[in-house]
């Protein structure tokens, strides 16, 4: 099991990347959906890169000596893009390698940030597997993108903001591939809020771990998978299962209509992985009590913008 993460190195954290990110705006819909509880979104699809990643990988870089090989990462795209943004800020060389299932949009963007982008066929698993190669060949530093202490310690600055922003918060609502923003979250928020994880049901990671007293392989596919298609739960989002309440999910096409309400209703973008949580509260999934003040999590609006 990796180290355990402390309230202090997600303090660490948010003081290393002040410089560089943004402090996201919360906003409040109210009772949008009539049930008698309010809603709030956090919008982190605002951040220079279009989702929190950015957070754990300035994190990451700015607590690394970073050898001259420079960093090499995989991502489905968006830990990719957040990388080769934090790396080029920082004058450091980007290796990232993308796996040929992540969309075209999101490749755009890493190589647009100034990274060396390697395609590999298959999904997120298949391009970390190259991208270990690379790192043992060349020498370079390897960002984990979401199993990696400094990295789920920078995605807790989420969680810290989202208690400052919403002090009255009773649910955190938050979507799970690998886990290191719920990791990050969860640690953060601890018994002061309800952490709750959504997923796809073409990938359930922290579902299937739950399930199963631990990290297991599990298929990967549907429209999230861009985002949320890691194989296995991270250790750290394992070891911050003690502090979530609930791991709930959803189908794909629940989730694409989660989309089209949060543009339609809120004139907010979001990429299909974003809108998971949103899902679980239209649908029901997950069902508030009167009188609840429930945040959830945008992450990342990284789309083409298809069906919006």
């Amino acid at each position: 099991m990796p180290s355990r993460l402390t309230s202090a190195d997600i303090e660490g954290a948010a003081a290393r990347i002040r410089p560089y990110v943004r402090l996201t705006p919360v906003i409040d819909l109210g009772d949008v959906v009539g049930k008698g509880w309010r809603l709030s979104l956090k919008l982190d699809t605002l951040q220079p890169t279009g989702s929190f990643k950015v957070r754990g990988a300035f994190s990451v870089l700015t607590a690394t000596l970073v050898p001259e090989a420079g960093v090499v990462a995989a991502s489905g795209g968006n830990f990719g893009a957040a990388i080769a943004h934090a790396a080029g800020v920082l004058g450091h060389k980007a290796t990232v390698f993308v796996p040929s299932t992540s969309p075209e949009e999101k490749l755009r963007s890493i190589s647009g940030h100034g990274a060396d982008v390697h395609v590999i066929s298959g999904y997120y698993a298949d391009a970390l597997e190259s991208s270990r190669i690379w790192a043992a060949e060349t020498g370079a530093f390897e960002a984990h993108a979401f199993d990696q202490l400094e990295v789920v310690a920078g995605q807790g600055t989420c969680g810290m903001e989202i208690m400052d922003q919403v002090p009255g918060s009773t649910s955190v609502l938050v979507p799970v591939g690998g886990g290191g923003l719920i990791a990050g979250i969860a640690n953060w928020v601890r018994s002061r809020a309800r952490v709750v994880g959504v997923e796809p049901e073409a990938c359930p990671t922290m579902h299937a771990a739950r399930q199963a007293g631990g990290p297991v392989e599990v298929e990967v596919g549907g429209v999230a998978a861009s985002s949320l298609g890691s194989s296995r739960l991270g250790d750290h989002a394992w070891t911050a299962n003690q502090w979530v309440d609930a791991s709930i999910l959803v189908s794909d096409d629940e989730i694409i209509e989660a989309q089209q309400w949060l543009w339609e209703t809120c004139r907010i973008v979001a990429e299909p992985g974003a809108s998971v949580p949103v899902a679980a509260l239209l649908f029901e999934r997950h069902m508030p009590m009167p009188g609840e003040q429930v945040v959830v999590v945008v992450s990342g609006a990284n789309t083409s913008g298809v069906g919006l």
